[in-house]
């Protein structure tokens, strides 16, 4: 199966990478200037799939069929780096954007034929051209409908699961990943040597203060006063919302990342627009 990835950063970066070690046939798309300085190789630092260095790949531009395009760029980046997968070169191509939100999706099926709805659960960022950290200590694909391409995610080591609910599946980590932007990066406004580290925070021991006072906003969001019998705004308990930032066993972490900075707070501080 042959992948293009669409954004070289924290997500596309390690997905191409682990793809490629898994014996998948990459490219990644890059605009002149990133694919200028970019080495022709993936160098991977991942709690969930260790080390890894392989090469990848890159074009300026869609040239040659593929099977998957991932869209992994951020939401402000979209409409520019689609002009690299002009829809005549995807042709039928399954395109699989992992962006947050939910608006993003529509807009794809405005130009392209075939998209399956997707989200990824990871902390990963780029350090360096060609360099990913991957610092979470879960790492996982979800998809709406069944596809090929979970056994090559099963392949490279990358959980993968298939929700089946389109609209649940974008909400889900939407109604989570909103209000704990916000509670984090007010509670956390800036990184700098003196912030708090992935394992002790200024509110307390990391398994259970931090999430618990994130889980009340989330509950408030989810459940606003006219849509609490509505589908798209469930009732959430703790325990589920917990569940559902942090797939699989729970992390004794706390909202803050591996570089001592809350991920939320990391795009204003380098002065790039913000990824939520």
């Amino acid at each position: 199966m042959r992948h293009a990835i669409l954004g070289a950063g924290g997500i596309g970066g390690l997905l191409a990478a682990a793809l490629a070690h898994g014996g998948g046939d990459v490219v990644l798309l890059m605009r002149p200037p990133a694919s200028s300085r970019y080495p022709g190789r993936m160098r991977v630092d991942s709690v969930v799939l260790g080390q890894l260095d392989v090469a990848v790949p890159a074009a300026a531009t869609l040239e040659e069929p593929v099977d998957v395009l991932w869209v992994t760029t951020k939401a402000t980046d979209l409409s520019a780096a689609l002009a690299l997968a002009p829809p005549d070169r995807v042709g039928r191509a399954t395109v699989i954007p992992l962006l947050n939100g939910i608006d993003h999706v529509a807009l794809m099926r405005g130009s392209y034929p075939t998209v399956l709805a997707g989200s990824i659960r990871v902390e990963s960022e780029r350090v360096g051209d060609g360099q990913i950290r991957q610092g979470s200590p879960f790492l996982r694909v979800e998809v709406a409908a069944a596809h090929p391409v979970t056994d090559q995610l099963a392949a490279a080591g990358i959980a993968c699961r298939v929700h089946g609910d389109e609209l649940t599946l974008l909400w889900d980590k939407l109604a989570f990943l909103a209000p704990v932007a916000d509670v984090v990066t007010r509670r956390w406004p800036s990184p700098s040597p003196a912030a708090p580290t992935s394992t002790q925070t200024r509110c307390g021991p990391p398994t259970t203060r931090p999430r618990r006072r994130c889980a009340a906003p989330c509950r408030r969001t989810l459940t606003p006063r006219a849509n609490r019998k509505s589908t798209l705004w469930p009732a959430r308990s703790s325990a589920a919302l917990r569940s559902a930032a942090f797939p699989g066993p729970t992390p004794r972490r706390s909202p803050i990342s591996s570089s001592g900075a809350a991920t939320q707070t990391r795009d204003p501080h380098r002065g790039c627009p913000t990824r939520h």
